[in-house]
């Protein structure tokens, strides 16, 4: 880590300048592609299976070809090859998405995601704000969503929708009654081959991606990402693992994360950028362990909560206390040698113990990327030794790319977010209102450099609160260095409250602590400045609660059991158990807990798209159990 006026960069570079690119034919996302398309020889390239069958694959060339033709189709179509033509794409993680991707980029052309979970109103107004006339889709479920906004008059400028699934007739005739046209996305690729027209490739410094985000209030804001952005942030992370884990031609990506969020969309751009292939998964996140036994990925990107998953997955198939007791001691054995620096899955703590989980992943995964939300250190620290793979951590968000920071490979401790990526600056500045100082070493994280979004679209003001006028990012996360010079996250700026008493509370990183509790799914911690102790929501794991019960002589079904007080003391116990173990203060303790027996998920609106908690709606959902808690504390 080097220290510049207290900015840090990476030491891991070629001289003081930050990375802007890795390779010299690869600077925009279109020479990406085509770089992978001419290493790979037409290797396969996009693969998809149906239920209990084998994947199939497109070729590198066919998938270039296809893009080329359904670009010259929207160009028949009344679009212009110009970075002032933004085109929608609302589907599920499948083969087209990136086709239509790439079909933009090689005619210069904006991709603006949409996603199911923006709810319609959000889509509403991004059709509206990025002037799109052409959304295409996958389903007719999701043009007849847009459909309705045309015919209540709230999208006039839509005016094309392109159809990756069959439809029926009586769709077209519903399109034309409202001035839509409905095409299939075979028909206009079908045009543009008839009509080819010469690639028209963008400049690095050109936009290629409206990435809007959800956020946990207000409209969504869309983030302006160039290639030259997206380049930049997948090069730092070259940069970082080249001596160690370098990407190959051989390496598989398992595709589930929204394709719409830039965490997966760097990720799968790094593959392609070295001829890899990049396996769909079908769609169902229930099949995931199907589809990577029949796809056997090496590359798994994934966010905490899946881990958090595996962890309690795999301790809950501790059932006995001496299970329970040989796990931990296999994995404190192998988490020393991952102390050392040999990380492998041929020990014989892997064949006794750890063989079963790395199946369940298709027994190739090497590498593990985990980002979107802070990951527990115990999780992480335990599924590196289990998984015998590498185990990456990143922090970022979607204005700087997706990454600013990323675990240096060797370190394999737990509880921080890795160093600085070689294509950014990060320093921290003072919260004087928080009492954190540069000074001590915390302060709100700012980035600064080629990876770092142009601003929000047609949003000055939201622009202007996100970028100082020095060009930096203000992330609204709390930041703290440590001594090697990483970097821990402890909380977000916006979601610390007081107490009455005057105490600041971090909700979120309490909030981390408490889920490590085994029957406890997800959590709300729940304060505010006229009440002098904080109260919670605890939803339990439904695979895990019943045996935790049984074990302290509680029976019942998971809807009895949601209601039962004694079980209720018993998770308040354990909870606080681990908040002492934590060094959590008291006041940072939850005096009193809800059990709610539904998941907090982005359909019922407590999650946003990134599986985020929106606090507000669940402050406002939860109000009068809230209610409830105080007056019995009191």
């Amino acid at each position: 880590m080097l220290d510049s006026g207290g900015a840090r960069r990476s030491v891991i570079g070629d001289g003081p300048q930050l990375l802007t690119h890795y390779y010299d034919d690869a600077r925009t996302m279109y020479e990406v592609f085509r770089r992978g398309l001419s290493i790979s020889g037409n290797g396969p390239c996009l693969g998809f299976r149906n239920p209990k069958k084998p994947y199939q694959w497109l070729s590198y060339q066919e998938v270039a070809d296809r893009a080329e033709f359904l670009g010259s189709g929207l160009l028949q179509h009344n679009c212009k090859p110009c970075t002032d033509q933004f085109i929608g794409i609302f589907a599920q993680n499948r083969p087209e998405w990136i086709i239509t991707e790439l079909a933009c980029y090689t005619y210069s052309m904006v991709v603006v995601p949409l996603y199911d979970t923006l709810g319609p109103g959000a889509v509403r107004y991004i059709i509206d704000t990025a002037d799109i006339s052409t959304v295409i889709v996958d389903k007719p479920q999701k043009a007849m969503v847009l459909l309705e906004h045309v015919e209540r008059k709230e999208t006039p400028g839509l005016k094309l929708i392109i159809l990756m699934e069959p439809f029926e007739e009586a769709l077209k005739d519903r399109g034309q009654d409202c001035g839509v046209v409905i095409k299939s996305m075979q028909a206009v690729e079908d045009c543009g081959q008839r009509n080819h027209h010469v690639p028209v490739p963008p400049k690095p410094s050109d936009l290629s991606i409206v990435c809007f985000t959800s956020g946990t209030t207000g409209n969504p804001k869309g983030a302006m990402l160039t290639h030259g952005n997206v380049v930049a942030d997948f090069s730092g992370f070259l940069k970082v693992t080249e001596k160690v884990i370098f990407p190959r031609q051989d390496d598989v990506l398992i595709s589930f994360l929204p394709l719409a969020h830039m965490f997966e969309r760097v990720i799968q751009s790094v593959v392609y950028c070295h001829g890899g292939r990049v396996g769909f998964f079908q769609g169902d996140i229930r099949l995931l362990s199907d589809d990577m036994k029949a796809l056997c990925p090496t590359i798994f990107p994934v966010v905490p909560r899946l881990l958090n998953r595996m962890y309690d997955k795999i301790f809950s198939q501790a059932d006995t206390s001496l299970k329970r007791w040989l796990l931990e001691f296999a994995a404190k054995r192998k988490q020393a040698e991952v102390q050392s620096g040999i990380i492998r899955n041929d020990s014989i703590w892997d064949e006794l113990f750890f063989h079963k989980i790395q199946a369940s992943l298709g027994g190739c995964v090497r590498m593990i990327v985990t980002g979107a939300a802070p990951a527990s250190p115990t999780v992480l620290g335990f599924l590196r030794a289990a998984l015998g793979c590498q185990v990456y951590e990143g922090y970022g968000q979607t204005e700087c790319t997706a990454g600013c920071t990323f675990t240096t490979p060797g370190d394999w401790t737990s509880g921080h977010v890795g160093a600085p990526l070689p294509c950014n600056h990060i320093k921290l500045v003072d919260v004087k209102e928080l009492n954190y100082w540069t000074s001590k070493g915390e302060g709100e994280i700012c980035v600064r450099g080629p990876n770092v979004f142009k601003g929000y679209l047609k949003d000055p003001e939201r622009t202007k609160e996100a970028l100082d006028d020095d060009g930096w990012l203000h992330t609204g996360d709390i930041g703290k260095w440590l001594p090697a010079g990483t970097l821990k996250i402890i909380d977000r700026k916006k979601h610390i409250f007081k107490l009455a008493q005057g105490e600041y509370i971090a909700p979120e990183m309490i909030e981390n602590i408490y889920i490590r509790s085994e029957p406890v799914a997800q959590m709300y911690v729940h304060g505010d400045s006229l009440k002098a102790f904080l109260v919670g929501i605890v939803v339990p794991d439904p695979e895990v609660m019943p045996s935790w019960a049984q074990k302290r002589g509680i029976e019942g079904t998971y809807a009895e059991l949601c209601t039962n007080k004694e079980l209720r003391k018993a998770i308040l116990e354990d909870m606080v158990r681990l908040g002492k173990e934590s060094g959590l203060h008291s006041f940072e303790q939850v005096k009193a807990i809800h059990i709610h027996s539904d998941m907090f998920s982005v359909q019922n609106g407590l999650l946003t798209p990134t599986l985020k908690a929106k606090r507000p709606e669940l402050r406002e959902y939860f109000k009068k159990q809230i209610e409830e808690l105080y007056s019995i504390s009191m």
